[in-house]
């Protein structure tokens, strides 16, 4: 009776899309990997979306609207710039910084958000491992702190998504959907950055990060307090996501746009680079597809709105527990499909390795990588060019060794909010913001995510597969005849130089003498 309850006041409820119809969006960290896929879906998803208000920050000298058309004119948003011409009229961008007061608005921009925007999507961070802890308090925490400012003058917000991680609490193995009590209170920790300096608060860094190992989960967790200390009154809900990875489905199947997280190591290993990481083959991997995540969250903000729910609600943005994969598993797979859809130059065969066993590890980055690097830069000084596997090596293990923490380990977050939503749904709302991960394939994603990977971030054209299927044959039948060759000279070294190789070498031309005398008198027998 309940099921069918629920499904009768789903089907009540007001669409997604029906939602939004007419709303203002106000979106910070439009520019990042997650920031683009969501206004792609909002603006190809919801067509009668009102404006929608992006906050972005000059760069190198690129003024905001500049770096939105760029954005806009990548292969992510060429389908809805296809289906509905001119839809680029309806996003404005709003010159700002979340490490300013006020985000650096001006006045004019200030009151325009403040007296049309209904909806918030705040998903500015720093989202390096190893930013110093001042940096990252400044746009992680204060910049929270800067956004509910603004939200509060806000005469028509109806909900607020925060984006933490669901990393914020890996101190804990078991994480539920709910805001944990820090150690320090946010406010303390802001006090302290403000005045301290930045060589003081490094000094500190360890001490206050406790046993999370990097700044960003520390001070994401720290967010998600200070926004539920402060948000009293405001309709507010925060989302979770794990590890984010290339696109599932929407709007093209691994689309993905730069090196953090599983990209990097896909990368590093679809070119040879990368061989032996420290990792648990057996542990989940808690991959989550941007396009997922982007849906639950445009969800939420519908849900959040729409129920108005008593208290903030968490959602464990996580596939772990519901569709898993593993780290042997993306092991297999990425070695599978780079092999059947190779990088264009490879400098050796792809071949991954997760293990936990830490002389494994040494003897691979000294055997596996190390030596070979330096021996493919004396090849490059030979021939007049300039050497770069070393360099490319040091940073390679620079940014594999910030991963690692999350390779060796497993959590088990719960979904409960996640399933609660899915419930909430109407069919059709369920196929057109898609978050459920028991729709993902593993084994069609990570094929998707290898050629993403070659297709997005190397600028590879797929026309070039044949190419670089004939140069990955060549380099395998090098390979196989330097194996060869090493095995016979390291044989003949050890049958001059040691008795018992010698003894077994006579041995075995003994067996095969024999038995190559035998094969006449068994065939004239038969």
């Amino acid at each position: 009776m309940a099921e069918a309850t629920d499904s009768s006041a789903s089907s009540e409820r007001m669409s997604i899309s029906a939602f939004f119809r007419g709303k203002n969006i106000f979106i910070t960290g439009v520019t990042g990997f997650m920031g683009k896929v969501l206004l792609e879906k909002l603006l190809r998803s919801c067509p009668d979306v009102g404006t929608v208000y992006v906050l972005v920050r000059p760069k190198k000298g690129v003024q905001p609207q500049d770096r939105i058309k760029q954005i806009m004119d990548s292969k992510l948003f060429e389908k809805v710039m296809q289906d509905q011409p001119g839809v680029e009229a309806k996003v404005m961008p709003i010159n700002g910084d979340i490490l300013e007061s006020h985000f650096g608005m001006s006045s004019e921009d200030q009151h325009r958000v403040c007296e049309n925007v209904h909806v918030v999507f705040h998903s500015a961070a720093t989202v390096k491992f190893d930013e110093e802890l001042k940096l990252s308090v400044q746009m992680n925490v204060i910049g929270v702190q800067h956004l509910l400012s603004l939200c509060r003058r806000m005469t028509h917000l109806r909900v607020l998504i925060h984006v933490s991680t669901a990393y914020a609490n890996c101190d804990r193995e078991q994480v539920a959907e709910q805001v944990y009590e820090p150690p320090l209170s946010p406010q303390k920790l802001i006090d302290a950055v403000e005045w301290m300096d930045t060589e003081t608060i490094g000094a500190l860094t360890t001490k206050l990060i406790g046993s999370r190992p990097n700044t960003y989960t520390y001070t994401k967790a720290m967010a998600e307090s200070l926004l539920l200390e402060e948000s009293k009154g405001l309709p507010v809900a925060i989302v979770r996501p794990s590890i984010v990875g290339a696109s599932w489905e929407e709007p093209v199947p691994g689309w993905v746009d730069n090196l953090n997280g599983p990209t990097g190591l896909l990368v590093a290993i679809g070119k040879g680079l990368l061989r032996c990481m420290h990792g648990n083959f057996h542990a989940t991997a808690d991959v989550i597809p941007v396009d997922i995540a982007t849906n639950a969250m445009i969800a939420v903000a519908w849900y959040t709105a729409v129920e108005r729910p008593s208290s903030t609600l968490v959602y464990n943005c996580t596939t772990g527990q519901i569709n898993r994969i593993t780290w042997g598993m993306i092991e297999r797979m990425s070695h599978k499909y780079f092999m059947k859809n190779p990088c264009n130059t490879i400098a050796r065969i792809p071949n991954p390795r997760f293990t936990l066993s830490g002389i494994r590890k040494t003897m691979s980055v000294i055997f596996d990588h190390i030596i070979p690097a330096y021996l493919m830069d004396a090849y490059l000084r030979l021939v007049g060019r300039r050497p770069m596997f070393v360099r490319i090596q040091d940073r390679l293990w620079k940014a594999v060794s910030t991963l690692e923490f999350f390779t060796t380990r497993q959590w088990n977050f719960h979904n409960d909010n996640v399933l609660m939503l899915l419930n909430k749904m109407s069919t059709e709302d369920k196929k057109t913001f898609s978050f459920d991960p028991r729709t993902i394939d593993w084994s069609q994603y990570m094929e998707n995510y290898c050629l993403g990977a070659k297709q997005f971030v190397l600028k590879e054209e797929v026309s070039e597969l044949p190419k670089a299927r004939i140069a990955l044959q060549r380099l395998q039948r090098i390979q196989l005849v330097l194996k060869v060759v090493a095995g016979v000279l390291l044989w003949r070294y050890l049958v001059k130089r040691v008795p018992v190789a010698h003894s077994l070498w006579n041995l075995l031309l003994g067996w095969a003498l024999w038995i190559f005398q035998k094969i006449p008198m068994l065939a004239r027998s038969s």
